[in-house]
């Protein structure tokens, strides 16, 4: 490990400060999301009193009052940074400024600082090394160091782990290559025995660098001209592997939420199995319920066994995985997110909110032309009398990412049931009815 990072891994350290940051910046495509650029405002609800989170666009109106006063989350301190090079930048733009000024001298009151960051890239550790140097303390980052992170993130990387893991049975067919005669052979002979079959980009996440296509319909066309328009929309760099995958029929696609510790402090925990749920070919993620039974225990048991070989090589914090589950009953791998994301986050949210145990909900997306230009309170008033209640265990909807709705029309938020049936209902039905 390189010693700029290991000065600043995570041992368990306790005790101290931590400043949340939801930076999104390195991930590709996320900008084709609407509204992404609010969703460094998640971070509020991972942070409690004693923190900061970090955000370089304001926060919307009421929301730190229904956070605090509602959800009973504490009194963090919103630490506001100007743009450096973009509003998904988070950590360079805190490592400028009045919020660097903020944060060193929190750290420093503090005797130290842990940052806990959405994904730990290498803006976060150079974030760490400045308040480090600047305060005098030791600041540590929840997260793997910047190599550790991009073989999680890496779907070849991570592939050859699985392999090295648990065997290749494990993995959906998958071919790599860097050179564009080669893509294109690869994605022709696995379009030759199978009825789909997928472009990916390796670092992509929310299926953004995915293209499916029909195996007879593009056998007939010029696949280097399939090849090199997927190349384009993606804007490869040619440096990075392109895969063509088997897109197998899927009955389910679960996902196991991890948490691994430092080596020392323990094995993984797998927290919760997950059935996400998909929209349109390229199986875009929108929300996720938990999932249960025998499929259950044996995601939770593989996953032990792969987070475990992340962990030997210096993984920590959140991670998780995804698969398929094929009509023969077979589960398959198909890629690792290592950071926090949209099931992790409400999942993380919900624990926290009820402490006796998790109950059934489901965790959404909502998006809808009639909450454009809404304000959050103006939500939150047509949500009277619905909202979940922490205190006294009443109401439905808990809302916890609100940054895209004026410009987006868009809201993340979860509903919590007696039965998961129930939560099912609230979100595809009673929503939709109180906003129409």
């Amino acid at each position: 490990m390189e010693a700029s990072y290991e000065e600043h891994v995570w041992a368990g350290e306790s005790g101290y400060p931590t400043l949340y940051l939801d930076d999104v910046s390195e991930i590709p495509f996320l900008v084709n999301i609407a509204g992404v650029e609010e969703y460094q405002h998640r971070a509020r609800v991972r942070a409690g009193d004693g923190d900061l989170f970090a955000s370089v666009t304001p926060s919307t109106p009421g929301y730190e009052d229904y956070c605090r006063d509602v959800l009973g989350l504490g009194s963090p301190e919103d630490v506001v940074a100007e743009v450096v090079t973009s509003p998904l930048a988070v950590a360079t733009a805190c490592g400028r400024g009045a919020a660097l000024a903020r944060v060193v001298a929190r750290a420093r009151s503090g005797g130290g600082l842990l940052i806990h960051p959405y994904m730990a890239i290498e803006p976060v550790w150079d974030l760490a090394a400045r308040v480090a140097t600047d305060a005098g303390v030791t600041v540590k980052v929840i997260g793997p160091p910047p190599p550790v992170t991009w073989i999680a993130n890496d779907k070849k990387s991570f592939g050859a782990l699985v392999e090295q893991t648990v065997g290749k049975d494990w993995l959906v067919r998958t071919e790599g290559a860097r050179e564009r005669e080669a893509i294109a052979r690869n994605l022709r002979t696995i379009a030759q025995s199978t009825p789909r079959v997928g472009l990916k980009r390796t670092r992509c996440a929310s299926a953004m660098g995915n293209e499916v296509f029909d195996s007879a319909a593009l056998l007939v066309e010029d696949l280097q001209d399939v090849v090199d328009t997927f190349l384009k929309r993606t804007e490869w760099d040619g440096r990075e592997d392109v895969l063509a995958v088997a897109w197998e029929k899927a009955e389910l696609s679960p996902s196991t939420q991890t948490w691994i510790p430092p080596k020392r402090q323990g094995e993984p925990i797998v927290e919760g199995v997950y059935e996400q749920i998909l929209e349109g070919p390229e199986k875009i993620f929108v929300g996720s319920r938990p999932c249960g039974g025998a499929i259950a225990e044996t995601l939770a048991s593989v996953s032990s066994r792969v987070a475990a070989a992340l962990q030997e090589l210096g993984y920590v914090g959140r991670c998780s995985f995804d698969f398929i589950v094929l009509e023969d009953g077979r589960i398959l791998f198909t890629e690792c997110n290592g950071r926090w994301g949209g099931t992790s986050i409400p999942m993380s949210l919900v624990d926290r909110l009820v402490p006796r145990g998790r109950p059934p909900y489901r965790a959404q997306d909502y998006v809808s032309d009639r909450l454009l230009g809404m304000s959050f309170d103006e939500v939150n008033r047509r949500l009277e009398g619905e909202l979940y209640d922490p205190a006294s265990g009443t109401g439905t909807f808990i809302l916890y990412n609100v940054g895209p709705l004026a410009a987006s029309g868009k809201l993340d938020l979860v509903a919590v049931g007696k039965t998961q049936q129930h939560a099912e209902e609230a979100l595809e039905v009673h929503l939709p009815r109180i906003f129409d």
